[in-house]
């Protein structure tokens, strides 16, 4: 299905921003349990493959694990102790917490990165400025910076190779990645320097009103897609509050 990978990037993010407001402020298993549960459809739709979506979404299911390990011991105590040794205490209350931590990072990340595998740079950067009137060089200078981005793996890469030619890199693996990381930093610096010099001549940064070459616009779809980001923040949120399981971090809940 690649129903929703052609959708308007703008779209994309408002619903990931909507499917993240209610589990910021609350810190209870329940929205983010409920919260992930409604967002498989959404991650079903976003027509990417299997192997694809494991290989992208790998940090998160390191990451999420490590920090509900990370919480259960060094959380805040609270309910029976159930482990203690030296700066090490776990309690019902700290594994509960980190458990919701888990269920918050994966809530909260799954959609944000399968939503945002397929979007264009391009086309991000014609939604931000003719749907949400951003600054026209803000946005051109952000989508420069990102299309830049692409470049570092290349000269990584070229460092390397040209670094063994001469016969510099066949010992020393940490002075190496330390010589290579600065010589990569300044070519970075050369490059945006003449990059910004070549858009200020292409008149990048005049003022007035900017034209686009391509409209971007929502649809019906994109406007569906919104709608389920919010139906999925206000779900999550009716349930927490219906079962009691409400936590906002700003108070007790």
């Amino acid at each position: 299905m690649r129903g929703l990978a052609t959708r308007n990037p703008v779209a994309k993010l408002l619903a990931a921003l909507l499917i993240a407001l209610p589990l910021v402020i609350t810190i209870d298993p329940v929205s983010a349990g409920v919260a992930l549960v409604l967002e498989l459809p959404l991650l079903l739709a976003a027509g990417i493959g299997w192997r694809r979506f494991w290989l992208r979404t790998l940090p998160l299911w390191i990451a999420a694990p490590a920090a509900a390990v990370t919480i259960s011991l060094y959380g805040e105590q609270s309910g029976a102790e159930l482990f203690a040794w030296a700066f090490v205490h776990v309690s019902e209350g700290s594994v509960a917490l980190g458990f919701a931590a888990a269920l918050r990072v994966l809530a909260i990340g799954l959609p944000a990165v399968v939503l945002f595998i397929t979007v264009d740079p391009t086309d991000l950067a014609d939604g931000l400025a003719q749907i949400l009137r951003l600054p026209a060089r803000f946005v051109i200078g952000g989508l420069a910076g990102m299309r830049m981005l692409g470049l570092l793996a290349e000269d990584w890469r070229a460092l390397a190779l040209a670094r063994r030619a001469r016969g510099v890199a066949d010992a020393g693996r940490l002075r190496r990645a330390l010589g290579m990381a600065f010589a990569l930093l300044v070519l970075a610096i050369r490059r945006g320097s003449a990059l910004a010099t070549a858009m200020e001549s292409r008149a990048f940064g005049a003022p007035g009103r900017r034209t686009w070459a391509r409209e971007s616009r929502l649809t019906a779809s994109d406007v569906v897609i919104i709608a389920g980001g919010l139906a999925i923040s206000a779900a999550a949120l009716s349930v927490s509050i219906g079962v009691g399981a409400f936590h906002p971090v700003f108070g007790a809940g």
